[in-house]
């Protein structure tokens, strides 16, 4: 088991940036796959991105080019750097380890 805290979240304009963080209870090192979805008002929880152990990661179409997933297995931390948000990236955030998911962190882009 792993708890992990976002933190970052915020009111943004368009065009604007945020990053995310990540903080794990305890070393990341041996979580092969982390990630971070997010969930609008209405909609089903998403994949936002993947980050592997060894550097891989995958993004969704909606974010590809503007969003890059990291971590930092020093600090047991995870980062979501997103740039040019859009309001349609508007959602709750939630950073995942594979079967731990933490409380989520609100990004609301204004028009």
């Amino acid at each position: 088991q792993v708890q992990l805290v976002e933190s970052g979240g915020g009111l943004v304009q368009a065009g604007g940036s945020l990053r995310l963080s990540c903080a794990a209870s305890r070393s990341i090192f041996s979580i092969n796959v982390m990630g971070w979805y997010r969930q609008a008002p209405g909609k089903q929880r998403e994949l936002v991105a993947l980050i592997i152990s060894g550097g891989i990661t995958n993004y969704a179409d909606s974010v590809k080019g503007r969003f890059t997933i990291s971590r930092d297995n020093a600090k047991n931390t995870v980062y979501l750097q997103m740039n040019s948000l859009k309001p349609e990236d508007t959602a709750v955030y939630y950073c995942n380890a594979p079967t731990n998911w933490g409380q989520g962190t609100q990004v609301t882009v204004s028009s």
